[in-house]
């Protein structure tokens, strides 16, 4: 884990590029434009998966000089193991559509790429206006964990508790949520290489600013021209993914929980919320708010 220290400045989260290069470039571009320079930006990993360009996707986040959480996916390449570890059940159609993107990405990845995936650490901290938060690719136990807003809450406090701080963010379930546990806080940023399944083509990155009383944290749509990113998918034979761009729906909804799949279609509604400091923590967890 590495400890980024204290933040004075706003930041921003995203995750899962995708090897989607068009999506990662509007993010670069949104970043310039916020004026928020790479020492301030994070990514909670899998630069790596469903879409075309991988190589030049990594290269891209490389030369930024953003800060990288190590995903299930660049762990898989970067030690060339058979499958991409995503946690995907055996037979599922994810895990049949995963044998293809990952046998693309690993033909077009190089030794010098997965050496320096090999180096990415797997968890970051950072303070922002008193507020500690952990950031990793799925949850605190497992690289490769489905963290969604309905999953289990006493199972994410006790990881905020084991973790000891205010936040954690994670990635890899792909679907932005921000949910307060007690007196703690479990968000996910989004990603930007794939739509959160909303039914629109746009992806999804976190913001959080420096404020009295506790830091904002608010969820903001990245636009970009889907275009090219879906015709090199369906070209390098991924044409369910290469559709998903246009869609704004997942191929397969295998990984979520019946919550998440009644909302399948319908947009996002998140709105900003504060990281507050409660007076005492709190032993017992008996409510949970999702936003």
């Amino acid at each position: 884990m590495i400890d980024l220290g204290n933040q004075d400045g706003r930041l921003l989260v995203f995750g899962g590029p995708y090897s989607n290069f068009a999506a990662t470039s509007a993010m670069r571009r949104r970043a310039r434009e916020l004026d928020v320079p790479p020492r301030r930006v994070i990514c909670t990993g899998d630069l790596i998966a469903y879409c075309a360009e991988p190589a030049q996707t990594v290269d891209l986040v490389r030369d930024w000089g953003i800060h990288t959480v190590m995903g299930n996916c660049e762990e898989s390449l970067a030690f060339n193991e058979a499958d991409c570890g995503c946690g995907f059940d055996d037979g599922s159609q994810c895990s049949n559509l995963a044998l293809t993107w990952y046998r693309y990405a690993d033909s077009r990845i190089d030794d010098t790429r997965r050496h320096w995936m090999q180096s990415l650490p797997r968890a970051l901290e950072f303070r922002i206006s008193e507020r500690r938060f952990r950031v990793v690719h799925g949850s605190l136990t497992s690289i490769n964990e489905f963290v969604f807003a309905s999953s289990d809450c006493d199972a994410k406090l006790a990881q905020l508790r084991k973790a000891g701080v205010d936040a954690i963010i994670g990635g890899h379930s792909g679907i932005p949520f921000g949910q307060r546990i007690g007196d703690r806080y479990w968000l996910n940023a989004g990603v930007i290489g794939m739509p959160a399944n909303d039914g629109s083509s746009h992806g999804w990155y976190l913001q959080i600013e420096p404020a009295e009383g506790g830091p904002v944290c608010s969820w903001h749509s990245l636009e970009y021209d889907f275009r090219s990113s879906r015709d090199s998918a369906i070209a390098a034979g991924m044409p369910e993914y290469g559709e998903a761009l246009a869609s704004g729906l997942w191929p397969s909804m295998d990984v979520l929980p019946e919550a998440e799949r009644l909302k399948r279609g319908q947009p996002l509604d998140l709105p900003a919320m504060q990281i507050s400091a409660a007076p005492a923590r709190e032993n017992n967890l008996r409510k949970a708010t999702a936003f």
